[in-house]
């Protein structure tokens, strides 16, 4: 069983898809940003920087994994599935990881707090993150202009990325024009397991279920 602690966040999203598509059974915990939850030192043990999401292997000596990429790598390696073995096909995986993690995620995230949060309206904040984050959908529209996946098969690097494209609304980035973007975004929303993955953690109740996905792999 693998606890996860999570809230409805790009970032929770990819650990929740990757759950379903691996099928391993999972209980969520949905953590209250309004109530600091993330905050609270019971949660601090599991990951010392206060975010989400994070998770427990209870069936691995109770082990703590936080950081999203390196959750979605520590179950990739435990599963043997959504990364390949081989030494370059790993790479390619971890790579395009990176770019999320190091770009997409971060800049996209600045893009959302200047133009939807922030509370002056800074132009030159918003263009300056808006623009950076449509020059990396450019990368990953060549990229997926030459293979279907961005590491080739579907991977964990598809599913770190996803949740944040797909909200490029919000952040008031435009994919037009990107159209390998699009019809990668709309072949992952057609997944099952990645369209159960978006709905957790239920935003009506932050009370703690079991999600047992062992039957559900219809998907892979």
């Amino acid at each position: 069983m693998i606890d996860l602690y999570t809230a409805a966040t790009p970032n929770g999203h990819k650990i929740s898809i990757a759950l379903e598509e691996l099928g391993l059974p999972y209980r969520v915990h949905a953590l209250s940003f309004d109530r600091k939850e993330q905050k609270a030192p019971d949660y601090l043990k599991i990951n010392p920087n206060g975010r989400i999401p994070a998770i427990v292997d209870r069936e691995n000596d109770d082990f703590a994994v936080f950081e999203s990429g390196a959750i979605l790598i520590y179950l990739a390696e435990k599963t043997g599935r959504l990364m390949p073995q081989d030494v370059k096909g790993r790479s390619r995986v971890i790579q395009w990881l990176m770019f999320q993690m190091g770009g997409v995620g971060p800049m996209q995230g600045q893009a959302n707090v200047f133009y939807r949060y922030f509370p002056e309206k800074l132009p030159g904040a918003i263009d300056r993150y808006q623009h950076e984050t449509r020059r990396l959908y450019e990368v990953l529209d060549r990229r997926l202009g030459e293979s279907e996946y961005l590491a080739g098969d579907y991977s964990i690097a598809d599913i770190a990325t996803f949740p944040w494209v797909r909200i490029h609304d919000w952040s008031g980035v435009s994919v037009d024009g990107l159209a390998n973007l699009q019809r990668w975004i709309s072949a992952l929303e057609a997944r099952p397991a990645v369209q159960r993955g978006l709905e957790i953690p239920k935003r009506e109740t932050d009370a703690d279920k079991t999600v047992n996905t062992a039957q559900s792999m219809l998907t892979l």
